[in-house]
């Protein structure tokens, strides 16, 4: 009955929660019990911030919008229909990659950049392209072209391999050192005309 009397008012029943002498680890039974740092830092609240065996928030703003910033989900907003940010795996990772290099996969096609920030975006979404049935033949993708990721169907299309080894056939044509022949024939010729000098 006196546990009912102790009692705050508009409260039935009141949590037990451990002691900090306890976590704190004084030896000393007459001392004050002095929290240790676990202790401070755990989900227990010392009795001097509690009001009544209840967590009142603090009066300082800065830690109340600290407090609300962590509670506040990562969306994009009203406008943007609170879009969330999703987590980025290595699969987006490689298709957003994929996106920022739309501009160099298909020679008839010209994209506009995404800008000079190589830096991925926060807030995306992924979803499938349903063709209507009147595209049935025209620009339907089988069942054997669709793959998981974009990445996936970007190195198993012919056209674009094809594509791929030439540009890398021309760039290496172009970087390779032109002298390279010249020195070796020079050198061939230079030996012939002192053999024919020595005749």
């Amino acid at each position: 009955m006196s546990s009912s009397a102790a009692a705050p008012i508009g409260l039935s029943w009141a949590p037990q929660l451990p002691s900090l002498a306890a976590a704190g680890g004084s030896s000393k039974k007459g001392s004050a019990p002095t929290p240790s740092i676990d202790a401070q830092e755990s989900l227990w609240k010392p009795s001097n911030e509690l009001v009544d065996g209840l967590y009142v928030p603090p009066r300082d703003p800065r830690k109340v919008n600290k407090m609300a910033r962590k509670n506040v989900k990562d969306t994009t907003g009203k406008g943007w229909f609170d879009m969330p940010a999703p987590s980025i795996t290595p699969e987006l990772k490689k298709d957003l990659e994929i996106l920022q290099l739309r501009h160099v996969m298909d020679p008839k096609r010209h994209f506009k950049r995404s800008g000079k920030s190589k830096a991925l975006p926060k807030y995306f979404q992924v979803g499938t392209v349903i063709e209507p049935a009147s595209e049935f033949y025209s620009s339907r993708l089988t069942k054997h072209e669709r793959k998981q990721t974009l990445v996936d169907e970007l190195l198993s299309d012919q056209k674009l391999k094809n594509y791929r080894m030439r540009k890398v056939r021309e760039i290496q044509v172009a970087r390779t050192p032109g002298g390279n022949q010249k020195w070796k024939n020079k050198g061939k010729q230079t030996f012939k005309r002192a053999k024919d000098r020595r005749k």
